[in-house]
């Protein structure tokens, strides 16, 4: 984290006692509410005052914002059932804490967002607020649609929020940076949350008496027996070997860590294509090296043989879970956090249900997964009419105030709090291995509570909470999987983030080292050169001839490749070589 030195850190503190005294007159605080053209016409209160403008400052009148949203289920079991986002409790509150008000232009299922988001940019009809991935950003970017939030974020942005952001030097505010204007505040995490990791069903492997595995060689055996020995024991030809859905890259419950352990990086996720040092030192696409055709035909063998659902082309990433949940399936490539969901109602689902991390198998042993250089496909932006930019500056700081130890008791999932419907939402970039490394701590020490004081005490106290009750088999506040999930994600040593750790020490890994926004190229032809990817694998994957990747490979390369390649390594050898 980038260290202050002491004039900063009296600044800081300074900044942090006024959020502190804000907090506790929000309802009178009317001079950190912007006129109707925003911040950037200083005419309010804060104009003729020497005041600073206050982070949490509760407007007069109420302020409207609008966004639109792509939402998966709530994860935490315990929320309420049938609740809508328009009636997350989140919303409730910060038109009560700031009177903000949030209108949602639209609502859909994760797996129908893309289409519904481009629809709505190719009409212009976009609302106020928005989270983007990198190729929509660049796209909003040339369209000259992106509000400048410069003034917003230096003049609103609460201490904590700011030391977030320049927790990397400022590397990844600079990245959406353009021409001295602060285009959006990027929600950058630690790269290696990206690591992958094989999730295996250690009571089916116990059944069936064997280890889990460290090749491909072994997973294949370990994936066969799951199809065919009766894993689960119930007398039924009712199982398969390998979780997989329709996107082949996507962000969760597809085969990126598969491809790396044959030594093939093609993707990041999100049809992202991966960038790897060639022999010459140049960038070259992992998508179209030799070892991804070695690793299609052995997926081509598991389709025959039943290790992949026969149905894999037709399901979205609910139908993989449902799968999971269901004791259809007992592998899956995953990150960190799979136990958190959807592996916690496969746990509640059947009390026999046991769930191990082990690094992805390899050719020879285990493998190195692909890790980006920057986490940050994730972004909130704001129209440029927006007429209160500001506003979403404060909405990420209510989100951070929210995990505040005075909020504890009232924001929980069984009182309508959904924080994964909740936008813009920015984390602490370090927030996993605080909460790892401070519950272990606490657990070393045998204490009883977690004496954390700061905007990590909700996050940490959560898992530290969770992590003795399942320990001590107590579900009188949440079920064991509930339990279960947080202390195997977070806070074990050998569960999701233990294991990450463990492959970031040993160096386990390999970069994806463009790490910059989409070319020029990119942004035009990457929809065109995703689709063909995705139905030149699959048919692949289903039994078209192997050598349709070698098609593949030449098609890609003329309809954008070779052009996409030329002007990223145009940019590595300016940008990253410096």
């Amino acid at each position: 984290m980038k260290s202050f030195k002491p004039w900063k850190m009296l600044v800081l503190v300074m900044s942090m006692l006024l959020v502190f005294t804000a907090c506790g007159n929000q309802g009178s605080k009317d001079e950190a509410a912007p006129d109707s053209q925003g911040a950037g016409n200083k005419t309010n209160a804060n104009a003729n005052s020497s005041t600073p403008p206050d982070p949490l400052g509760k407007y007069p009148e109420t302020v409207t914002v609008t966004e639109v949203l792509g939402y998966n289920p709530p994860e935490d079991p315990r929320t309420p059932q049938g609740i809508t986002p328009e009636q997350n409790a989140y919303l409730k509150d910060l038109q009560e804490m700031l009177n903000i008000e949030v209108k949602y232009k639209w609502t859909v299922p994760s797996s129908q967002f893309e289409q519904k988001f481009s629809l709505a940019m190719a009409s212009g009809d976009l609302p106020d607020i928005m989270e983007l991935d990198m190729k929509n950003f660049e796209k909003l970017k040339k369209q000259d649609m992106l509000g400048d939030l410069t003034e917003a974020y230096n003049d609103y942005a609460s201490p904590t929020l700011k030391k977030y952001m320049e927790s990397d030097g400022g590397f990844a505010m600079s990245t959406f940076t353009s021409d001295g204007k602060l285009l959006a505040i990027p929600a950058f995490e630690d790269p290696y949350l990206s690591t992958q990791i094989l999730w295996v069903r250690k009571d089916w492997l116990d059944n069936l008496k064997l280890q889990a595995p460290t090749t491909m060689e072994e997973l294949e055996k370990v994936a066969l027996a799951f199809v065919k020995d009766d894993p689960d024991q119930n007398g039924k030809n009712d199982t398969y070997g390998i979780a997989m859905q329709k996107n082949i890259f996507f962000w969760g419950f597809d085969l990126r860590g598969f491809f790396n352990g044959f030594n093939a990086y093609p993707s990041v996720g999100d049809n992202q294509t991966a960038w790897i040092k060639g022999s010459d030192d140049k960038l070259i696409p992992g998508l179209i090296q030799p070892e991804v055709k070695t690793a299609l035909g052995k997926l081509q063998e598991w389709y025959k043989n039943g290790v992949l659902d026969k149905e894999f082309a037709l399901k979205d990433e609910n139908k993989a879970v449902e799968d999971l949940t269901a004791g259809k399936v007992g592998i899956s490539y995953g990150e960190w956090w799979y136990p958190n969901w959807p592996l916690n109602l496969s746990i509640d689902k059947d009390p026999k249900a046991e769930w191990i991390a082990v690094q992805i198998p390899g050719l020879e042993g285990p493998g190195n997964s692909l890790v980006p250089k920057l986490r940050s496909n994730r972004m909130y932006v704001v129209n440029k009419n927006m007429k209160n930019p500001e506003a979403a500056i404060k909405m990420i700081n209510y989100y951070i105030e929210m995990g505040n130890k005075k909020y504890m008791e009232d924001n929980k999932a069984e009182k309508g709090y959904v924080y994964n419907w909740f936008n813009p939402r920015i984390y602490n970039p370090a927030d996993i291995e605080t909460i790892y490394t401070e519950v272990n701590k606490a657990l070393d020490a045998n204490q009883e509570e977690i004496t954390l004081d700061d905007e990590n005490y909700k996050s940490v106290t959560d898992v530290f909470n969770a992590t003795k009750d399942y320990l001590a088999g107590n579900t009188e506040k949440a079920s064991k999987g509930v339990n279960w999930g947080q202390y195997f994600s977070r806070a074990a040593k050998d569960g999701g983030w233990g294991t990450t750790r463990m492959i970031k020490e040993k160096g386990a890994y390999v970069s994806n080292e463009f790490y910059t926004l989409p070319t020029a190229t990119q942004v035009e032809k990457g929809p065109q050169l995703d689709k063909l990817m995705q139905e030149s694998f699959t048919k692949i994957i289903m039994g078209a001839p192997l050598d349709e990747f070698d098609k593949f490979v030449d098609s890609w390369k003329t309809l954008g490749g070779d052009k996409i390649t030329q002007e990223v390594n145009d940019w590595y050898s300016k940008e990253a070589v410096k």
